[in-house]
């Protein structure tokens, strides 16, 4: 048995609103939200009482998506300091592809996002940089130059 693909990366957002906006403006589509609920998703999370909202955002080619979670019941919990840095332990990153970084970290501006250090150039083949986005989370952008 072996993984065949990456479906999703699931990240949990306070406002869902700001969190769509602020993804969107990067280039993602909006595929779908929906509210979830039931105690087959109590049994999966091993939490009573779970209500989400769910907003399945994809990349243009289809193959990505990022999957923002609005947890109504129980309250998200927030650990450690906020927002965490860049080495902290765990998942702390999602990288796009984009066509150009500097109008990305515009738009990414325009919604609350923050360059976290700079943008710099790998050799003559990418262009990066982390974003941090409203709600914490570290968005890395790539240009690719080749």
């Amino acid at each position: 048995m072996s993984i065949r693909s990456m479906h999703h990366v699931s990240v949990v957002v306070d406002d869902l609103a700001s969190a769509k906006a602020f993804f969107t403006a990067l280039g993602l589509e909006l595929e779908g939200e929906t509210p979830v609920e039931g105690t087959w998703v109590d049994r999966i999370n091993h939490l009573d009482g779970v209500r989400v909202e769910i907003a399945m955002m994809r990349t243009r080619d289809g193959h990505g998506r990022l999957e923002l979670t609005k947890f109504h019941s129980p309250a998200a919990v927030a650990e450690g300091p906020q927002p965490a840095p860049s080495n902290t332990f765990g998942l702390r990153s999602v990288m796009f592809e984009v066509d150009d970084v500097d109008a990305a970290v515009e738009a990414a501006r325009a919604h609350g996002g923050e360059l976290v250090g700079e943008v710099v150039r790998y050799e003559d083949v990418y262009r990066l940089c982390y974003v941090r986005a409203p709600q914490g989370v570290i968005v890395a952008l790539s240009e690719d130059l080749r």
